[in-house]
């Protein structure tokens, strides 16, 4: 070769190394996370071929992939999940209202799986399940590695069949143990009656697909019964939540304007608003909502924009403080994701991820027997009906007095003699009525 070709096979050679420098330079500039992305993917590749070859028992590759999602998801936080075909399936018919199974909703808090609430009147309910109740094996299963969907799926399951659940209980000194009969799990989220004469009770145990119709019905009929209401004790207590829509609309039958929830997530398209519109036919009376431990998710969005709005009074106790949103995204195998894709705020701006709802008035549940003294004391009570030649109760136009306010029926009372933080409720709009006649000048 001659000396000037050389020369230039060598200006080429230079030219190209060169190029190629400048050129993965310029890569790794622009996309500083794409190489690594593709190493890594690699390196699953190798994982994959390695498992697929020297693993001791053939395994199909779908349930390696499976596994592998399920992994990845599960890293990320207790909400994040892959669902198999079979899973999503469930969790559209249980957003519906109707499922097999025992009627608990359930989180993963601090690496345990947990108790958000059992919901009202399933057999978790009857067999004395507690909000916060850890559960750390089912049927002697350990759920320390269990994910979210493995422990839902355990605890599916036709109706009539059992499951055993190990719970540790705060406050108990060794693990509880629930033998629970599966049932076909129908929920009516939406329940109402009346308290005393104008004054109404809703209780909302899910937020489900209806509710929000549910609810309208409910208010149709304590307002027809009663003209005008008086008050309204709303009902959130061992709530789990549901579905979002629900609760803005649920949110939106209390409020005629301002913004009831937003999101925020890395995306612009994560970044909703939701805003309340003026009713046709708005409730202008005082509402009271109760909540406590058990109250998640939808739950909190509602008791924290009538909050926000001073459109009413939160009692009871701080709420579970679920402030994440799960997105539904269907894969085209007939699986999906529920991904974690923003935070809600309240309309003040509040975060209620791991904070919860402070209520306005604390009031803790009394639960349990009357202990001695307490028993004791109500001996020593005397009323007029224990004093000697005490006047008896007088006829009036033929009908004996009642004790009990007329239109206070006997399931009302029931709740209301059971339940502390029920009466308190009553008691405060009650005491709003008589305030707002009194003088104060």
């Amino acid at each position: 070769m001659s000396k000037n070709k050389k020369i230039v096979a060598i200006l080429v050679l230079i030219g190209m190394t060169f190029f190629v420098l400048s050129w993965s330079s310029l890569t790794a500039r622009t996309n500083p996370e794409g190489s690594g992305i593709y190493q890594y993917l690699r390196l699953f590749s190798d994982v994959l071929n390695l498992v697929q070859d020297n693993y001791v028992e053939k395994v199909e590759s779908k349930e390696l992939i499976y596994g592998a999602i399920n992994g990845m998801l599960k890293d990320l936080d207790p909400h994040s999940s892959f669902l198999k075909p079979e899973d999503y399936k469930e969790l559209q018919i249980e957003t519906k209202g109707k499922f097999g199974g025992l009627g608990i909703e359930i989180t993963i808090k601090d690496s345990i799986l947990t108790v958000v609430s059992p919901l009202e009147g399933t057999p978790a309910d009857r067999a004395g399940m507690e909000a916060g109740d850890q559960i750390v094996k089912i049927d002697d299963e350990p759920t320390q590695d269990m994910s979210l969907m493995e422990a839902v799926q355990k605890m599916r399951g036709p109706k009539g069949t059992k499951v055993k659940l190990t719970v540790i209980r705060k406050g108990e000194k060794k693990p509880l143990e629930f033998d629970i009969v599966r049932d076909v799990i129908t929920i009516q989220s939406v329940k109402s009656q009346m308290l005393e004469p104008s004054y109404g009770y809703v209780r909302i145990s899910s937020f489900q697909s209806g509710t929000a119709n549910d609810l309208r019905k409910a208010l149709d009929e304590l307002e027809k019964q009663n003209q005008p209401l008086q008050g309204l004790v709303l009902d959130l207590r061992n709530d789990p939540g549901g579905l979002l829509d629900q609760a803005v609309e649920v949110s939106d039958e209390f409020l005629d304007s301002g913004l009831i929830v937003y999101t925020g997530g890395r995306l612009e398209s994560q970044k909703m608003r939701f805003e309340a519109h003026k009713n046709d036919k708005p409730h202008n009376y005082p509402i009271v909502v109760l909540v406590n431990a058990g109250s998640a998710s939808a739950s909190e969005i509602v008791a924290g924009a009538l909050q926000d709005h001073k459109r009413a009074i939160i009692l009871g106790e701080p709420t579970f403080g679920k402030g994440s949103v799960q997105t539904v995204i269907p894969l085209n195998d007939g699986s999906a994701i529920r991904l974690t894709t923003s935070l809600y705020y309240t309309p003040s701006g509040r975060s209620i991820q791991a904070k919860g709802i402070e209520p306005d008035i604390i009031v803790k549940r009394e639960l349990g027997e009357k202990t001695d003294d307490e028993e004791a004391r109500e001996i020593q009570r005397i009323r007029e009906k224990n004093l000697p030649r005490h006047m008896e109760l007088q006829k009036i136009d033929g009908k004996e007095g009642k004790e009990n306010l007329p239109g206070a029926d006997s399931d009302a009372q029931k709740l209301l003699d059971q339940d502390n933080q029920v009466r308190r409720a009553l008691d405060l709009l009650k005491s709003y009525k008589i305030m707002a006649k009194m003088r104060f000048n």
